[in-house]
């Protein structure tokens, strides 16, 4: 694994052995962080990056200058081995969490501008995320939320999506935060 771009660009990652998370591609990690230099400044921005695994995807987003990144993964194999990375890349500007993505939803009460997700693709509850996570009011106003997922998945049919982007086997489907009445 290694970071696609920004300041640490070309370096390699070893997550522990034994992992059992399924890293996002470089290829679609490089596809993504393509249309989000297009859309964001990254220097401006807080992100969560939710079933964080590896950790790969707040790195990018850290690597790029990110404000603040919270990273939020319940193994905790894996938060051990993201924090170990995150003291040796030093990286200040990220704090990983350990907890379960629906208690931690429950209990933020941070506004974030973009929210990240990479479940397990076996995750019984996938389809049920873009709700949860509109639900819980985390995204601010003019920010977005972007799943990973399946390609037998679809979501283009849900009330807050607006874009799909598919990079081989990987699938990110992007929504808006839902628009609060009154």
């Amino acid at each position: 694994m290694r970071i696609i771009g920004g300041r640490y660009r070309g370096r390699r990652i070893t997550p522990p052995s034994g992992l059992r998370a399924r890293p996002t591609t470089d290829f679609a990690r490089e596809g993504l962080f393509n249309i989000l230099s297009n859309r964001v400044d990254f220097e401006d921005i807080t992100v969560l990056d939710l079933f964080s695994g590896t950790g790969c995807i707040s790195y990018e987003f850290a690597s790029r200058g990110a404000k603040e990144i919270h990273l939020v993964e319940k193994d905790i194999k894996h938060i051990a081995g993201i924090r170990k990375i995150i003291r040796e890349l030093e990286f200040s500007n990220i704090k990983a969490i350990h907890i379960d993505v629906k208690a931690y939803l429950k209990t933020c009460t941070a506004k974030y501008d973009i929210v990240f997700a990479d479940p397990p693709y076996e995750l019984s509850w996938l389809k049920e995320i873009p709700d949860l996570v509109a639900g819980s009011g985390i995204i601010k106003e003019d920010g977005f939320f972007i799943l990973e997922h399946p390609r037998d998945m679809s979501f283009g049919g849900h009330n807050l999506f607006f874009e799909h982007r598919n990079y081989g086997g990987v699938n990110f489907s992007f929504f808006r935060p839902a628009v609060k009445a009154g």
